[in-house]
């Protein structure tokens, strides 16, 4: 007797076996290297937040309980900590976004004093700027940041509910979101990054999506809705693009990887919640650099993991 299986169960068994294979087993990902461990020590972290890669593609992390900034060869050998707890200049409160200037400029985000501040490629403190408010050119509660392709450094601000711009010499130059949830709306941005058009994709994380806006702040798209499904987030957080645009994020929320196309068409997941390597606890940040290696701040394990592709 021949049976007829209906379309629609075909159908159902079609997204249960691509589902499949999106899981964090089946993902194409390996993690590769762990860096760190809890504690104040050379190499230690608190509460890791975000990267920048220098020219020499030395990874850069902030960790914003410890106050400083730890600098990791391409191999994960650490070269130097910068910053740090202190009354000068060249101390931070809390540092959670970093951006690296095309000329090798270092910016780091103090998040509870608003100052953003500007070191050397030898970690000298060389300027302070902004501060906290919510006035132009004050920050609140400053994030993920990077610049971008016309120059200018583009960083969310969690605190105010949108994204401001500055010029490498600290001077503001406009800012764009606003608390809502509507179109081009903003609740607690977490991160700011660009593609090579100069398009600026921000991380709207209490509204749990991808936001898309031009370098002027025109809204352009979205995606995402809360959730846990493939597609879905919850509290999205660390936001990069790889080689070809794709686009990767993390989750608080979920405590995993997620990767879409740059129009947000959802490729896979990878993680769950636990301290194994490819597990994750309140993952923040996310970089990849240019050999594709991508690094992941597995915040509540105090540590760095480095993932390839298989």
């Amino acid at each position: 007797m021949k049976i007829v299986i209906p379309s629609t169960i075909l159908l159902v068994l079609a997204v249960v076996a691509f589902l499949g294979l999106t899981n964090e087993g089946s993902a194409p990902l390996q993690v590769v290297q762990i860096l760190g461990s809890e504690g104040s020590g050379k190499g230690q972290f608190k509460y890791i937040e975000d990267f920048a890669f220098d020219a020499q593609g030395n990874v850069l992390a902030t960790d914003a309980l410890n106050s400083n900034i730890n600098v990791f060869s391409p191999e994960g050998v650490l070269l130097a900590t910068f910053a740090g707890k202190g009354p000068g200049d060249e101390h931070m409160q809390k540092p959670e976004g970093i951006a690296i200037a095309p000329d090798g400029h270092i910016f780091v985000a103090d998040y509870l004093s608003g100052y953003i501040k500007k070191f050397d490629s030898k970690y000298n403190h060389v300027l302070t700027f902004s501060g906290f408010g919510e006035k132009p050119g004050e920050t609140a509660e400053s994030e993920f940041m990077e610049f971008c392709s016309d120059g200018l450094l583009y960083m969310a601000e969690a605190g105010n509910h949108r994204v401001s711009v500055f010029d490498q010499s600290g001077k503001f130059i406009r800012w764009f979101g606003g608390y809502g949830t509507g179109d081009g709306q903003l609740n607690r941005p977490e991160a700011a990054k660009c593609d090579k058009a100069g398009n600026i994709y921000v991380a709207d994380l209490a509204n749990h999506r991808i936001q898309v806006f031009t370098s002027q702040g025109e809204y352009i798209r979205q995606w995402g809705v809360e959730g846990d499904a493939l597609g879905q987030m919850r509290k999205p957080a660390g936001l990069a693009l790889d080689a070809d645009e794709n686009i990767w994020i993390t989750e608080i929320g979920n405590n995993r990887i997620q990767k879409f196309t740059n129009n947000g068409t959802p490729l896979f997941v990878y993680g769950k919640e636990g301290n194994k390597p490819g597990e994750f606890g309140n993952p923040h940040g996310i970089a990849i650099d240019k050999s594709g290696i991508i690094y992941v701040a597995d915040t509540a394990n105090h540590r760095i993991q480095k993932l390839k592709l298989q």
